[in-house]
């Protein structure tokens, strides 16, 4: 456009700018919130895995808990590290290059920067959101894991076999009675 095309969409560029403003603010807080979940689940895969010390679970499925716990906490810690969030404009570009220009001019290469700023934030928007994604499922493997394990490794302690009458309540040297031990 030329400047005289950019006079006459002044407020149609305002416009714009204040629509874009507001979705690069929302993305921002989705993108923090995201942040925010990640760290989380890293905070409670730690407290799974020391609670899962703290048990006697079934040796096997209890190294595939932590197995699922290492993926979840590395995810959960890269989910949150991954790129940082690109935000428009730079003050002493902006400063520096477009002081002297009009306003529609202004504001169209800020409309233009905060479309670039926003595709580029949505990629690391979309990566956050999938490492998350996986790392809540493994999380959730983890957790299941760790249940059976506990579950599974526990049932064995609570029953003892013991010689005693057989199930028509007569006595045979062979027969066996099993008893719940509290």
């Amino acid at each position: 456009m030329t400047p005289n095309e950019l006079e006459g969409h002044a407020e149609t560029l305002e416009l714009i700018n204040a629509e874009l403003t507001a979705r690069l603010d929302r993305q921002a807080d989705s993108t923090a919130k995201i942040d925010t979940k990640a760290v989380a689940l890293a905070g409670y895969v730690v407290v799974a895995a020391s609670f899962l010390a703290t048990q006697h679970p079934q040796p096997v499925l209890a190294g595939l808990a932590y197995a699922a716990y290492v993926v979840t906490f590395g995810l959960s810690v890269f989910a949150y590290a991954v790129g940082t969030y690109r935000d428009v404009p730079d003050p002493r570009r902006l400063l520096n290059h477009y002081a002297k220009r009009t306003k529609p001019e202004v504001l169209g290469v800020l409309a233009a920067e905060r479309v670039k700023a926003f595709d580029a934030n949505a990629r690391r928007h979309k990566r956050k959101a999938q490492l998350w994604r996986i790392s809540l499922a493994s999380l959730a493997i983890g957790v299941t894991l760790m249940v059976v394990s506990v579950a599974v490794h526990t049932s064995h302690h609570g029953s003892t076999t013991r010689p005693g009458p057989g199930p028509s309540g007569v006595g045979s040297p062979t027969a066996s009675v099993t008893k719940s031990v509290p």
